[in-house]
């Protein structure tokens, strides 16, 4: 066989092959619509799950396929809901701002510790071990897991606790779902206080492991000048021997925090 022969079949093979491929790349093509590539690109691409979809990606895809809400971009905004909007021929207005609040102030200063922890540094891990090593068995394990998985840099560890840093939180709670504990919650966001405890031990206990823990007293309620609807309750409540504000009824009048001996009430961007 002579070279002439040898390049004329790998052509004619090479043809072949092409047609395959391209007669393949048109059955086999799945449609994408356009929409969904531009609707992408107004997300922050945080890939938070805020939106309740595995990522970005995914959340624009349910956007322009099931029709989702645009409005479910925590970090975004109402800056990415007006992108998305002009992309899909709607609009809407974002709700109100939330931000993460960490229910614990047990700082070095604040609480002490039980045991010395030498396993693996993750808060996941020393909850394990009998509940973690501070003396709080409800409180922050310091070991950062929300840290590790917040996209915007907006938490850190401060004295042995975590600490929300206001202005870079977008309340997209991955902060949240990391915590062992469930002591992170996402709350709107304004000039309101919080309770910043969640030990339900009684009042004896909860003092001897923290100097700023809930005692449960029910100073607060007593001051509290909101009264619900039905008069049966008010913003400020005590159940399980911890209290609690309802954001809504509450209007930042701060009697409960400037009445609390313990200082477990406080407006949480001020700490």
């Amino acid at each position: 066989m002579d070279i002439m022969t040898t390049v004329i079949i790998v052509t004619v093979i090479g043809l072949i092959a092409s047609v395959v491929l391209v007669v393949a790349s048109k059955v086999m093509y799945v449609y994408e619509d356009e929409r969904i590539g531009q609707v992408a690109g107004c997300l922050p691409g945080a890939n938070c799950g805020a939106c309740g979809y595995a990522g970005c990606s995914d959340y624009a895809k349910a956007i322009v396929e099931k029709g989702a809400e645009i409005t479910r971009c925590v970090p975004g905004g109402q800056g990415a809901i007006d992108a998305v909007g002009k992309v899909m021929g709607v609009s809407a207005s974002a709700g109100v701002s939330k931000k993460a609040v960490v229910k614990c102030q047990g700082y070095t200063c604040n609480t002490g510790k039980k045991y010395d922890y030498q396993g693996v540094s993750t808060c996941a891990a020393a909850a394990k071990m009998f509940g973690g090593p501070g003396d709080c068995a409800y409180g922050c394990l310091g070991f950062g897991d929300c840290v590790n998985v917040c996209p915007f840099g907006a938490i850190q560890i401060v004295d042995g606790a975590a600490r929300v840093i206001h202005e870079k939180c977008t309340g997209c709670g991955a902060c949240s779902k990391a915590c062992p504990k469930l002591i992170i919650d996402i709350i709107p966001d304004g000039a309101k206080p919080a309770v910043l405890c969640s030990n339900k031990d009684k009042g004896a206990q909860t003092r001897k492991v923290c100097s700023t823990g809930c005692i449960g007293c029910m100073k607060c309620v007593k001051v509290c000048p909101v009264v619900t609807a039905d008069e049966q309750g008010k913003a400020v409540s005590v159940k399980n021997n911890i209290a609690s504000i309802d954001q809504e009824l509450c209007i930042g009048c701060m009697q409960c925090a400037n009445e609390c001996p313990v200082g477990a009430i406080d407006i949480p961007n001020c700490r």
